[in-house]
């Protein structure tokens, strides 16, 4: 089963109203034009208590990697933790429907926005496996989890698998990899079910070329399955992927695609010790189901297949109410 991801997608039309415009541009007059008197006075008073507070709470949210880099984080709730690692090249904001189910049920939700996407710090560098897994490590030192549970949606399946063999599973219950890229996407003489390396440096020079374009055809197309006969088109969807891809940046996105396509996760897979749960659609247009799912969970010391036939790779969102259910199953399992 052949899946060439990142087909047949459909041309962005963006349309703006002429009414949101003018508004816009009326408050950004109004701003510019602000007298002199009116800066003066507000330079003169220095941030309320109050002010300062908030300031304070909202650094709370990111904490420094040992290579400098701001990561930024939500953690809300209490009980035992869940913390999810997002996709390429999307924020932590990905995983709102899960955020909220769970919290619900009583647990202490935690997401983060990997280096150079979302609210995190656009460095240059360190878009790679080892610094994605040592900055998560810094999330979790710093909130000082115990018991928690991980996880991972495609590229964050890879930062999961890779962060829990090389910083271990001490403080671990379990965790869950969801249409992940774990053991090897690109293919190799080892790896002949990968997808060609010119696949992936396709993506790249797309990139490249109209990135805002590129991040519209692809939820437009295979992430979803829009591309799919009889599949209704949800805008909504495709724009919210859109916003999350470009709050982060050009350069994370780009050397991203080497990061998920070209790190072989095999040996990682092999030292994992707790419970994991393996979720794939045989469907899946962007991590191919025969390359990925069934390998990760042969690999793995204590791995648990759950596979879904016609759900897209972007089912944690698509399909939100049955892979909340299936995770919150393993979890109480």
């Amino acid at each position: 089963m052949s899946h060439v991801p990142f087909g047949n997608e459909k041309n962005a039309n963006v349309d703006i109203s002429r009414r949101k415009f003018l508004v816009s541009t009326a408050g950004l007059a109004a701003v510019a034009g602000l007298p002199a008197v009116a800066v003066t006075a507000a330079a003169a008073n220095p941030p309320t208590s109050q002010a300062k507070a908030t300031t304070e709470k909202w650094k709370g949210d990111t904490v420094t990697s040992k290579d400098g880099i701001q990561i930024y984080y939500k953690d809300w709730g209490s009980g035992q933790p869940i913390v999810f690692s997002h996709g390429w090249p999307l924020s932590a904001d990905d995983w709102d429907p899960q955020m909220l189910f769970f919290l619900s049920k009583g647990y202490r939700v935690i997401a983060t926005d990997r280096r150079g996407h979302g609210r995190s710090s656009q460095t240059g560098d360190g878009h790679d496996m080892d610094h994605y897994a040592d900055d998560l490590k810094a999330v979790t030192d710093h909130l000082n989890l115990k018991d928690a549970i991980h996880v991972g949606h495609s590229t964050g399946g890879g930062q999961v698998v890779h962060y829990l063999a090389r910083h271990g599973d001490k403080n671990v219950a379990k965790a869950a990899i969801i249409s992940a890229v774990p053991p090897l996407m690109v293919k190799t003489p080892a790896n002949p079910l990968g997808l060609p390396k010119s696949v992936f440096d396709d993506l790249q020079a797309q990139l490249a070329a109209n990135r805002a374009k590129f991040y519209y055809d692809l939820p437009a197309g295979p992430f979803y399955g829009f591309n799919r006969p009889g599949v209704k088109t949800i805008e909504p969807l495709i724009w919210n992927w859109w916003r999350q891809g470009m709050m982060g940046g050009a350069k994370a996105g780009y050397d991203g695609i080497v990061a998920f396509s070209q790190t072989d996760f095999t040996e990682d897979l092999k030292k994992i010790n707790v419970p994991v749960l393996v979720m794939h659609s045989e469907d899946d247009q962007i991590v191919p189901y025969q390359a990925s799912g069934p390998l990760s969970a042969k690999l793995l010391k204590n791995g648990t297949l759950k596979t879904y036939k016609d759900l897209p790779h972007g089912m944690i969102t698509t399909h939100a109410d049955v892979i909340n259910a299936d995770l919150l199953a393993f979890f109480k399992a």
